[in-house]
C-alpha cells in the first residue's frame, strides 16, 4: 500500500462540490472513478478542503492509498481519462504520514469582484462578481485586520453538530488588480461557508453601507448577519504543508488542538 498525492485544478461550475454524493456529479466522484478504472482498485480520496458547489480550484491537494501505482500512470494518462473541467497537475508518492487534510498548515483562497460601472468583461462573467457600487479598499482592509488571528468564527459559518468554528485567520486583504478587486483569504482551515461569509461582511463596508467595525462586532456577537456570497468567483489557490519530517507532528497538533469540521469554503 502506498500513498499518492494529487495536485488538482478544476472548474467548479458543473460540479455539485467536491464531496461524493449519490446521483450527483462531484470532483471526488469523478477522480475516484478514474483511479478505479486505471489502477483497478477503488480508493477513497481525501482532500485539503471540501469545496462547495460552483467553487473552483487551482491548487487543491488530495491523497489516496493504493496497492501499487503503475510506473507508466503519469499525469498525461490520468488526464486523458478525465473530463476537461478537472485536471491532475502533479502526482507524487508521499510518506504515509502525509494527510492532505490534517497535515495542511494553511489554505489560501481568492475571490474576484468588479466594482466597475461597466461590470466584468463578458468572458469573465462566470468568474467575477459584479458589485453595483464603488468599493473603498482602505475601509475593507481596516475591517479585515480586526478579524486576523484565532477566533471562534461561529458568526461566519454554517455550523454542523459537534464541530468547532475556532480558526486562525492568517491573511485577509483586498487589492485592486486591473479593473477587478481581488480578495485573498488565508487560514489554517475553514468551516462551512466561512470564506463567502467573510466576503459578504466586507463588501457592505467597502460600499459604505456598514461601518468598519461591523464585521468584528458580528464576530464577537456570534450571530450570523452577513450574506453568503455566490460561489462562482471563489478559487482555492494553494495549500501549504510542512517538510516531510514534520508531517506526523502536524497531524497530531491539528487533531489535538480542536475537533475540525470538514474544511469547507
Amino acid at each position: 500500500m502506498i500513498r499518492v498525492r494529487l495536485d488538482i485544478a478544476y472548474d467548479g461550475r458543473d460540479f455539485a462540490g467536491w464531496a461524493r454524493q449519490r446521483e450527483l456529479r462531484t470532483v471526488q466522484g469523478v477522480l475516484e472513478q478514474m483511479i478505479a478504472n486505471l489502477v483497478g482498485a477503488e480508493g477513497e480520496i481525501t482532500c485539503a478542503g471540501r469545496t462547495d458547489a460552483g467553487v473552483h480550484a487551482r491548487g487543491q491537494v488530495a491523497h489516496v492509498d493504493v496497492i501499487g501505482w503503475p510506473a507508466d500512470l503519469d499525469t498525461w494518462r490520468l488526464n486523458r481519462a478525465l473530463p476537461e473541467d478537472v485536471r491532475v497537475l502533479a502526482i507524487t508518492v508521499v510518506p504515509n504520514e502525509f494527510d492532505a487534510r490534517f497535515s495542511a498548515l494553511w489554505r489560501r483562497y481568492t475571490y474576484l469582484v468588479s466594482d466597475s460601472p461597466i461590470g466584468p468583461a463578458p468572458l469573465d462573467r462566470g468568474q467575477v462578481l459584479q458589485w453595483g457600487k464603488e468599493l473603498n479598499l482602505d475601509a475593507m482592509n481596516s475591517a479585515s485586520r480586526m478579524l486576523l488571528g484565532e477566533h471562534d468564527f461561529t458568526a461566519y459559518c454554517k455550523m454542523r453538530e459537534g464541530a468547532s468554528a475556532v480558526r486562525e485567520l492568517i491573511d485577509l486583504r483586498s487589492e485592486r488588480v486591473g479593473s477587478d478587486v481581488v480578495i485573498t483569504v488565508t487560514a489554517d482551515a475553514f468551516c462551512h461557508s466561512m470564506v463567502r461569509s467573510l466576503i459578504g461582511a466586507l463588501l457592505p463596508v467597502g460600499d459604505g453601507r456598514k461601518p468598519v467595525t461591523w464585521p468584528f462586532e458580528m464576530l464577537t456577537s456570534g450571530i450570523r448577519g452577513a450574506t453568503v456570497m455566490p460561489p462562482y468567483p471563489l478559487v482555492l489557490e494553494e495549500v501549504g504543508y510542512p517538510p516531510d519530517d514534520q508531517l506526523l507532528d502536524r497531524q497530531l497538533q491539528t487533531k489535538q488542538h480542536r475537533v475540525l469540521s470538514e474544511p469547507d469554503a
